[in-house]
């Protein structure tokens, strides 16, 4: 399904949204006879009972290439400068070139993907993504591989945001966090794999090898993809969208329709303090082991690895989690394990203790982000790329900003302040967010019955 199912349309007069603001009917997943007025146009189309819709598989595929892409450069730094003879600040540029566009653009495609179809923009975004990826390996000079490494980044924004979207348009509430867990495993799977493969790549081939080979695979992937776009058909076509022109305001004024609301308010500021407090200070935990216990890079890049690992395991875990302990139940269980286990790497004494711990850690923080995750699918269901798109913004720029933040806590107080500080924030946090999970929109109490057309997870 490309956008938000079984909707119609009406104008009205006036709305608290301004006037001409659609009036959407329909099941969103908040009770079955919902309605959300938005100055959003609705979705360019919409997808009808009996079409097949894009599997979860498919969906993570493309997802497991972004993540391994964006981290694949990072052990090839040095391989990189040595090859075009410069320093590994310079080839540092690189990374930065990526990430930039990566978190701004983000914002882009959320409204573009609400008014002509998220799967669309998805389609080209992966098209382009695939040969910006493949471009690379025949970079000759730095200033050319810093610019394709920054053309690559402006198609990877569409892909994750957009697909979270998707599946909270054609996913019911009461299965979406689950099939959110299946999608985080493709995530996590790119995570881990993604720096160990581009140094083991680098170290037996060539650092080219690597962007050729994702960039091959991202084509073939994206090709089947575009297929299986092309094959839902076209429902409705929703006239006042193609109406207006594609301006700068016409781009903007959903997220202030958005940021109104009161939930939309805790979700995207918890979020973005998530960001700022965990990925603030979790960046530092390589270089805290090496300061604390010598390690080589590659046992660090091990021990790290073990966070994605934890995040794979909780999204095989969560189709029994959720059941037992509920939302609220996973956000509080999740922030305690990820306090706590976090808290013991910053003070353990034996390094060897460190692979579980963090393991722990990867478990505890998606307990508690995919709940939040699967609220921000629920913030806007006439509008969920604009949504979503604002809630990786959110983290994007928390991430951002706590990797400068903690950087200074850690020159004037050490590693473990600064980790210690960022777990018990996190925890803090997580605390005051299940506070408000049963206020916000979804959950038991608006999860609409299955949906035999939902995404598949094969």
């Amino acid at each position: 399904m490309d956008d938000d199912d079984r909707t119609t349309t009406a104008t009205r007069p006036s709305s608290p949204f301004g006037a001409g603001a659609a009036l959407v009917t329909g099941d969103h997943g908040m009770g079955p006879s919902s309605t959300v007025e938005t100055d959003v146009p609705p979705p360019a189309e919409t997808m009808g009972p009996g079409t097949n819709p894009i599997s979860i598989g498919l969906l993570g595929a493309l997802g497991f290439l972004v993540v391994a892409d964006a981290r694949v450069i990072d052990p090839l730094l040095p391989v990189i400068a040595d090859r075009f003879g410069t320093s590994i600040a310079a080839a540092g540029l690189t990374v930065s070139a990526y990430t930039l566009p990566y978190g701004l653009f983000q914002l882009v495609y959320g409204p573009l993907g609400d008014r002509v179809g998220k799967l669309r923009v998805m389609a080209v975004a992966i098209l382009c993504f695939a040969l910006g990826t493949a471009a690379c390996a025949a970079a000759g000079t730095l200033p050319v591989l810093v610019i394709l490494r920054f053309a690559t980044g402006v198609a990877a924004a569409a892909l994750i945001p957009l697909t979270l979207a998707h599946i909270g348009d054609t996913v019911p509430y009461a299965g979406r966090q689950a099939a959110l867990g299946q999608y985080l495993s493709a995530l996590a799977m790119g995570q881990i794999l993604g720096a160990s493969l581009g140094a083991s790549v680098a170290d037996f081939l060539s650092w080219r090898v690597i962007f050729l080979v994702y960039g091959l695979a991202a084509l073939v992937m994206g090709l089947i993809f575009s297929r299986s776009v092309r094959r839902q058909p076209r429902v409705v076509s929703m006239a006042r969208a193609a109406r207006q022109p594609l301006t700068l305001s016409s781009l903007t004024s959903p997220y202030r329709a958005v940021v109104r609301e009161r939930a939309a308010k805790v979700v995207l500021a918890t979020v973005l303090l998530e960001g700022l407090c965990f990925f603030g200070g979790f960046v530092y935990v390589g270089a805290a082991l090496r300061d604390r216990f010598n390690l080589a890079y590659a046992a660090i890049g091990v021990i790290l690895a073990c966070f994605g690992l934890g995040g794979l395991v909780y999204s095989r875990l969560v189709g029994r989690l959720l059941p037992r302990f509920g939302e609220r139940g996973l956000v509080r269980l999740g922030g305690s394990v990820v306090t706590v286990a976090y808290v013991a790497v910053a003070v353990s004494p034996d390094w060897r203790l460190l692979p579980p711990l963090v393991f722990l850690a990867g478990i505890g923080f998606y307990m508690f982000h995919s709940t939040l995750q699967t609220k921000a699918t629920e913030l806007a269901p006439t509008a969920r790329g604009t949504a979503v798109a604002l809630f990786a913004f959110c983290l994007f720029l928390g991430q951002s900003t706590g990797a400068v933040l903690f950087g200074q806590l850690v020159d004037g107080a050490g590693y473990g302040v600064a980790l210690v500080t960022s777990a018990l924030a996190t925890g803090a946090i997580a605390a005051a967010f299940s506070t408000k999970v049963r206020s916000l929109p979804g959950g038991s109490r608006t999860a609409p019955r299955p949906d035999p057309t939902a995404v598949t997870s094969t």
